[in-house]
C-alpha cells in the first residue's frame, strides 16, 4: 500500500485515499497501524469498507471517531447493504468523522446499486442529511436534486435493473397515498405526510421510444428520415446532422437499446465533441 501511495504522488496525484478492505472485521490496532503508514507514506484519507455490510451505526460511528481522531485524516465510508444499513451505516461514519474534526467522505451508488445487496444509495444518503431529524452537518458541494427522477431511471434502464416501487425519493410510489388520514392530511398540506417536497426531485422522464402508439424510433438500423423525425419530435436541431445520424447509429449499436431523449438531445448538440470518443469509427460529417 505505501508503495503504491508513494508511486501515485511521483506520478502527480493530487488526492489520493487507500483503500482498507474489510476495515469493519480489522481489529482497531491494525486498523490504525494501515492508517498511520498511509499518511505518512502521503495519502489524504482512508477508505473504511464494510465489505460484507454488517457493521451497525453506533458501532461505525464510534470507530470512525477514533480513527479519525487518532490519525487526524478523513475516513471515508463505503458501505454494503447485507443487512439492510448501508445509507444508516454511511451516515453515522460520516458523523464520526464529523465528531473528530474531519471532513467526512461518503462513497454512493446511484439506485444503492452494488454488489449482492448493494451499497450506500446516493439520493437516500443526500436526503438523510438534508432532511433527518437532529443532524446538523452540511453537504460540501452544490447539488442539484431536480435531476434525481431523471438520474435514477437513465440507471435503471442502462442496467436493465427495474427502479423498485418503494425506492426511495425516485420510486413510483414514494410519494402514494392510500390510507383516508393520510391522503386528507397530504392533501391539505403535503407536509402532514412527505417528508420533502417531491417536486425538488424533478420530473420523471417520458421518452420517446416509451410513448404508445405509433412509435418512428432512430437507431443502428434507422435512416435519415426516421431520425429527422424523431429530432424534429424533440425539437432538437443537430449541430451536425450527418455526425450526429451516425453517432445515434453507433451509440444505438453499442448499447443494444433505443436511445433517451436526453441522449438524443446530447448527441444533436455536441456531436463533434462525441466523436472524439469514436477515433476512426465514424465518417466525415
Amino acid at each position: 500500500m505505501t508503495a503504491a501511495v508513494a508511486v501515485a504522488k511521483d506520478a502527480g496525484a493530487e488526492t489520493i485515499g487507500v483503500n482498507a478492505e474489510d476495515g469493519s472485521r480489522t481489529d482497531d490496532g491494525f486498523l490504525l497501524e494501515f492508517a498511520l503508514a498511509a499518511k505518512e507514506a502521503g495519502a489524504d484519507r482512508v477508505r473504511y469498507c464494510d465489505t460484507i455490510g454488517g457493521d451497525t451505526p453506533d458501532r461505525i460511528r464510534e470507530r470512525f471517531a477514533k480513527l479519525a481522531a487518532a490519525t487526524a485524516m478523513p475516513i471515508e465510508t463505503h458501505c454494503h447493504n447485507d443487512l439492510g444499513m448501508a445509507v444508516a451505516n454511511s451516515v453515522s461514519g460520516a458523523l464520526g468523522d464529523l465528531e473528530a474534526g474531519q471532513d467526512a467522505w461518503i462513497n454512493t451508488c446511484v439506485n444503492g446499486i452494488g454488489e449482492r445487496s448493494g451499497n450506500a444509495d446516493l439520493l437516500s444518503t443526500i436526503l438523510a442529511f438534508r432532511h433527518g431529524f437532529g443532524l446538523s452537518a452540511e453537504i460540501g458541494d452544490a447539488l442539484d436534486l431536480s435531476w434525481a427522477r431523471r438520474f435514477a431511471l437513465w440507471a435503471s434502464y442502462a442496467f436493465g435493473q427495474a427502479l423498485p416501487y418503494n425506492q426511495v425519493g425516485v420510486g413510483v410510489n414514494a410519494f402514494a397515498h392510500e390510507s383516508g388520514i393520510h391522503a386528507d392530511g397530504a392533501l391539505k398540506d403535503h407536509g402532514n405526510y412527505e417528508l420533502y417536497d417531491e417536486s425538488t426531485l424533478g420530473p420523471f422522464p417520458s421518452d420517446w421510444h416509451a410513448r404508445r402508439g405509433r412509435v418512428v424510433l432512430t437507431g443502428e438500423y434507422g435512416g435519415k428520415a426516421g431520425f429527422r423525425h424523431v429530432m424534429d419530435g424533440l425539437e432538437a436541431e443537430p449541430a451536425d446532422e450527418e455526425l450526429a445520424f451516425q453517432l445515434v447509429q453507433l451509440c444505438n449499436a453499442m448499447t443494444g437499446r433505443p436511445l433517451t431523449d436526453d441522449e438524443l438531445r446530447l448527441i444533436a448538440a455536441y456531436p463533434r465533441e462525441l466523436a472524439l470518443m469514436f477515433p476512426g469509427q465514424l465518417g466525415e460529417g
